[in-house]
């Protein structure tokens, strides 16, 4: 389980479990005003839960906050660069690809996903300088090829930094790099906010015009 996911779990836990010890011994939130602030803990709980997966995106708080707003979808060109050790046979591009998101305020997962293999992000952060729209985007992701392509391209890690320059950006763009000596640069256009797409195909069949390969 991810951390984020571990600190929403828990703040729940601890404010409902708070809140279910007060009602036991008796207290209740319409006994006294005294009493009202016996209830915080439950409150602040669970805003810290609320903000983290919805209120942060809000207009008003998003520009106080100022993290970027990135979950989505996304469609990706991929420029290996001539030095890259791509196996005979390979891509050499551009490759087009497509990238899911799920973001909350203190978590990100990305999904990339090509026709030939999927990525997975095992660590993901963005960061910036506090006050300032300029932010990036860094992850370590592992990518699985499919079993038709194995016997050519095999499973690998790999590292990528986008550079973000708005709140609710519309487009990326930055570097990866693998541990099988590949390396290269990518674009980023925003396409949507679903999130639930199940493969490169499934993105293709939404958005049919975007990611074709040139004839």
């Amino acid at each position: 389980m991810k951390p984020a996911s571990l600190i929403r779990g828990g703040a729940t836990a601890a404010a409902v479990a708070y809140a279910l010890v007060l009602v036991l011994i008796g207290i209740r939130p319409d006994e006294q005003i005294r009493y009202i602030t016996a209830y915080l803990p439950v409150v602040i709980g669970l805003a810290v839960v609320v903000f983290d997966r919805w209120m942060w995106r809000w207009p008003g708080i998003h520009r106080l906050v100022g993290r970027p707003r990135l979950d989505g979808t996304w469609h990706v060109e991929l420029r290996p660069h001539p030095d890259s050790r791509i196996p005979r046979g390979g891509n050499r591009g551009p490759i087009h690809a497509y990238m899911l998101i799920e973001q909350t305020y203190w978590s990100l997962h990305a999904v990339l996903m090509t026709a030939e293999s999927s990525s997975s992000s095992r660590t993901a952060a963005v960061r910036g300088n506090q006050g300032s729209q300029r932010h990036v985007l860094e992850f370590v992701y592992g990518n699985e090829p499919r079993l038709e392509h194995q016997p050519r391209s095999r499973s690998h890690t790999g590292t990528c930094l986008l550079t973000i320059t708005e709140r609710i950006p519309q487009t990326l763009s930055g570097r990866y790099w693998t541990d099988r000596l590949t390396m290269g640069d990518m674009d980023l256009t925003y396409l949507d906010r679903a999130t639930t797409y199940a493969s490169f195909s499934a993105v293709q069949q939404v958005h049919p015009d975007v990611g074709v390969p040139p004839e």
